[in-house]
C-alpha cells in the first residue's frame, strides 16, 4: 500500500468513520488477495472518499492526467499527492491517448492490485442511476479479473455537488458490496461488452434501489473526474 494512502487510512478514514458511521454491507465479498475492479454507481466526490474509507485493501482510483503535469507548487503537490495514493492517470483527449489508463490499470490488476471506476462515467444529475458505458467490463476482460458492483446511498445528499466537503448530519451512509461478477473468458465484442455491462448495471441498481434511465448520462460543463473512467 503506497505510503501516502496509509497515512490517509490511519488519519482521514477513522475521522470520517467518527464522524459519519457509514453502514457497511458486504465486505464478506471482498477478496483479500489478487486484483479487482470495483465498479459502483456515482452520487458524489465523496464516493471514492467513503469507498476508500470502509475497503481496508488500496484502491487504485483514476485522476485526471493533468492533475500529473501541474507546474509550481500547486501543480507539484498535487502529481505528489496522487502518485503517494496510487492513482492512474487518464488523458481527457480520447482515443488512444486515454486508452493509456488502461494501460497502467491492466498490470496493476494482473499483479493483485485493486481498481475503482464508475461505469456512468459521470456523477449523477438527480440521483438516478444511468446507462453504464462498456469500459469496465471491457478492463475486467482484459485484466482476467472479476468485478464487484457497489452500491453508495446518502453520498448526495452529504456532499451535494458543488459542496466543497461532505457534512455530517446531513445523510445516513450506506456502501453496499454485491457479489463479485466473473467474466473471464467471455468475448469481447460489441454486443457482448453490452450485454455484460448491462448485467453490471443490474446489480449496482439492487444494491441501490435507485431508479434505472436507459440512457448515458449527460455530461457535465467540465470532462469527468478522478475515479471516472466510463469515456474510455
Amino acid at each position: 500500500m503506497p505510503l501516502l494512502y496509509t497515512i490517509g487510512k490511519l488519519t482521514v478514514a477513522p475521522a470520517l468513520r467518527l464522524a459519519f458511521r457509514p453502514t457497511v454491507e458486504g465486505l464478506e465479498h471482498i477478496p483479500e488477495t489478487g486484483g479487482a475492479i470495483f465498479a459502483g454507481n456515482h452520487l458524489s466526490v465523496a464516493d471514492e472518499l467513503f469507498l476508500g474509507t470502509v475497503v481496508p485493501r488500496h484502491l487504485a482510483f483514476w485522476a485526471k492526467s493533468e492533475y500529473f503535469k501541474g507546474t509550481g507548487p500547486k501543480g507539484a503537490f498535487s502529481k505528489f499527492v496522487l502518485t503517494g495514493l496510487g492513482a492512474i492517470p487518464v488523458e481527457r483527449a480520447g482515443g488512444r491517448a486515454a486508452l493509456t489508463a488502461f494501460d497502467a490499470a491492466i498490470p496493476a490488476l494482473q499483479g493483485g492490485d485493486l481498481v475503482a471506476v464508475y461505469p456512468e462515467g459521470t456523477r449523477s444529475p438527480d440521483g438516478r442511476l444511468y446507462r453504464g458505458r462498456t469500459g469496465t467490463v471491457r478492463l475486467a476482460v482484459a485484466a482476467g479479473v472479476p468485478i464487484i458492483p457497489v452500491g453508495m446511498i446518502g453520498t448526495d445528499k452529504a456532499q451535494p455537488i458543488g459542496a466543497r466537503v461532505p457534512r455530517p448530519g446531513r445523510a445516513k451512509i450506506t456502501v453496499r458490496f454485491g457479489k463479485p461478477l466473473d467474466f473471464t473468458g467471455r468475448s469481447d465484442d460489441r454486443t457482448s461488452l453490452r450485454a455484460m455491462t448491462d448485467e453490471l448495471m443490474a446489480e449496482i441498481q439492487k444494491l441501490t434501489g435507485q431508479e434505472y434511465v436507459p440512457r448515458y448520462a449527460p455530461p457535465r460543463a467540465h470532462p469527468p473526474l478522478a475515479g471516472e473512467p466510463g469515456a474510455v
